[in-house]
């Protein structure tokens, strides 16, 4: 019935063992049966072996001492991998040998009961027929594993026998019914997922630790999260196609395969999809504050920062951000937000600081504080017992109540009870206001109860400025002779031929440009020792000119700023109320330009200067009519 032929791997030709293949029509052309075994081709695995296989079985053979886990991999694929030799390659034993199936064995085996996605078979004690008596009970006997898979094969039981349970139900030699084989449901595959590969990502509310390493309780670790252009922030990881399952017959059950995603759902303002060999990601396309949007989970990436929680000690605590910041909800009391341009849509009970950009309040400052570094300040709705500061800007006002307010420029619809210091000061209606500017326009104004209604036009003392320059252009005039004096003696000590040839030659050599031989090293410490004393005088005089420029560079900076100070006081100041209704004083109020612009005066020094003893002259006196003053109308003081 066999052939010789060839082992089918080098391992087995190595080992010269001799190879025969089952002589029959059909596929089983890739089974070899060689000496340590029965082999399968692993290159023809699959249908084509399942047919090989299926001829042996029905040629009346089984196979012996079969290995069903490689039986099962080379046949469907399914279980662990397959073994491998030496060289890397697959080795498919899938039995020790083939012998024929003895037809009066194969009366000993049953038919199984055939659940939904099991099979049940029911093992008792088996006898084969005697010889010598045909009508007795028979020869006990047992059944075989490999007879069984065999038999079982040719019933339609071609997948995922448990041989463990059937040796156990043959050993036991008890009449029991076993469970002997199950189905293989299919497993299906993941779903598509997005996974995060940036720890940036994601928010850091524990406590700021300082430089000195306390701890800030009062403001968050990374509230908002800043990204570079160009980071990876999310992975798309690609659904699977799940894993097939078997039925008992071998016929293949397909899984469900996993539900693709768009990870475009997720790119918003400032990032985008790339698609890379490694896989899907979501970049950042440029460097900003990273926002997750809550309901749509859409990151964007933006300059400025949008929030809708509110600013309190459990959502943000206090803010210290690089960037602009726009609110939704409210600011509470005591919290601080630190950003360029701040624009709150919520009412305000904190403290906003812009260090350049434009303050923006949709709704009311209550009890809080508003300073812009170099920008406006715009309030929609009242501000109330608040401070607010301009350094360089305009502080635009619906209504303001009990509030100081000093800025470059204020304009104010309606101030009640206010302190207003400014370049320009225009209200519309002042009731009980004390107002100050260089420039003041009042439409209306009116005492308020116990608050007085007082007007301060501001002028800068110029005649003390006038002295101070004069000091000062004297002063720096002197310095620069000084430095003038030091420069030609300096000179004159450098021309000397033994300190000017010193200086030349220690040049050279500090440089590396000559090296010096011992005995001229020892000529040149004494050159070095013999200039020493005109050495440490010029090092002297360098010092006092070093001083003297000093002092005439800062005096020449000083003059600067005193001339801007007297074109400054060269300004006009000038006051206009339309109507006055209610007894209300209008006064010059005096500064001095060295100390500062008047609107750069502290809250309590604005109070103290407006609403404390004034003696400057008096410009109005009254409670009706109108008034209107110019400095140029009048001789300067």
């Amino acid at each position: 019935m066999t052939t010789d032929s060839p082992a089918a791997s080098p391992m087995h030709e190595q080992a010269q063992a001799t190879a025969t293949r089952i002589a029959a029509t059909g596929p089983e052309h890739c089974i070899a049966q060689r000496d340590d075994g029965v082999y399968a081709d692993p290159s023809v695995l699959g249908t084509t072996l399942l047919a090989a296989v299926d001829n042996v079985y029905r040629a009346g053979n089984y196979f012996v001492g079969v290995d069903y886990p490689v039986l099962m991999k080379a046949l469907f694929g399914h279980g662990p991998d397959l073994p491998r030799g030496p060289d890397g390659a697959a080795v498919v034993r899938i039995a020790a040998d083939i012998q024929p199936f003895d037809p009066a064995r194969r009366a000993l085996y049953r038919a199984a009961k055939i659940g939904r996605g099991y099979a049940e078979y029911y093992f008792e004690p088996v006898w084969l027929p005697d010889p010598a008596d045909p009508e007795g009970e028979g020869i006990p006997t047992r059944l075989d594993v490999d007879e069984f898979v065999a038999d079982m094969w040719g019933k339609g039981l071609r997948f995922g026998l448990d041989l463990d349970a059937i040796r156990a139900a043959i050993a036991s030699n008890k009449a029991d019914r076993v469970t002997v084989a199950r189905q293989c449901d299919p497993v299906p595959g993941a779903d598509a997922h997005i996974v995060e590969v940036s720890d940036d990502i994601h928010r850091n509310d524990a406590p700021l630790e300082l430089a000195n390493g306390r701890l800030d309780l009062n403001s968050f670790q990374n509230r908002f999260p800043q990204i570079q252009a160009g980071v990876r922030l999310l992975e798309k990881r690609p659904a699977t196609p799940g894993v097939p399952g078997f039925e008992m017959s071998g016929t293949k059950l397909f899984p469900k395969p996993g539900s693709d995603t768009d990870l475009a759902a997720y790119a918003g303002t400032g990032t985008k999809v790339e698609r890379m060999p490694e896989g899907d990601f979501l970049v950042s396309s440029r460097a900003g504050f990273l926002m997750i949007d809550g309901k749509t989970s859409r990151i964007s990436i933006d300059d400025k920062v949008v929030s809708r929680d509110g600013v309190s000690a459990k959502t943000t605590g206090n803010l210290n951000l690089t960037g602009d910041y726009e609110e939704f909800g409210e600011v509470q009391e005591k919290r601080v937000i630190e950003a360029d341009s701040i624009t709150v849509h919520g009412d305000v009970f904190g403290d906003l600081v812009s260090r350049g950009g434009t303050i923006v309040m949709r709704a009311n400052l209550v009890g809080g504080g508003a300073r812009n570094a170099r920008g406006d300040i715009h309030v929609r709705g009242v501000a109330s017992a608040a401070v607010l500061s301009a350094e360089d800007g305009r502080i635009v006002l619906e209504r303001a109540e009990n509030c100081v307010v000093a800025g470059t420029r204020v304009e104010i619809a309606h101030a009640v009870n206010c302190e207003i210091v400014g370049d320009e000061v225009v209200v519309k209606m002042a009731e009980g206001c004390a107002l100050a500017g260089r420039r003041v326009t009042v439409e209306c104004a009116v005492p308020r109860k116990q608050s007085e209604m007082l007007v301060a036009v501001l002028r800068p003392d110029g005649q003390q400025i006038g002295e101070v320059i004069a000091a000062v252009t004297q002063r720096v005039a002197q310095f620069a002779a000084l430095a003038a004096q030091l420069k030609a003696a300096m000179d004159a000590m450098t021309a000397k031929p033994d300190v000017r040839g010193y200086m030349m030659l220690a040049t050279r050599v500090r440089k590396g440009e000559v090296n010096l031989s011992p005995e001229q090293g020892r000529q040149f410490q004494k050159l070095a020792q013999d200039v020493a004393p005109a050495l440490k005088a010029m090092g002297d005089v360098s010092a006092k000119i070093k001083a003297a420029e000093a002092e005439q560079q800062a005096g020449t900076a000083m003059l600067a700023s005193l001339e801007a100070q007297r074109n400054d006081a060269a300004t006009v100041s000038g006051v206009t109320i339309a109507s006055v209704q209610g007894e209300t004083q209008v006064r010059i109020l005096g500064y001095s330009p060295a100390d500062g612009q008047p609107y750069l005066w502290t809250p309590r020094e604005i109070r103290t200067r407006l609403r404390g003893p004034q003696a400057g002259e008096l410009l109005f006196l009254g409670g009706a009519g109108n008034f209107a003053w110019s400095s140029d109308a009048v001789p300067a003081a």
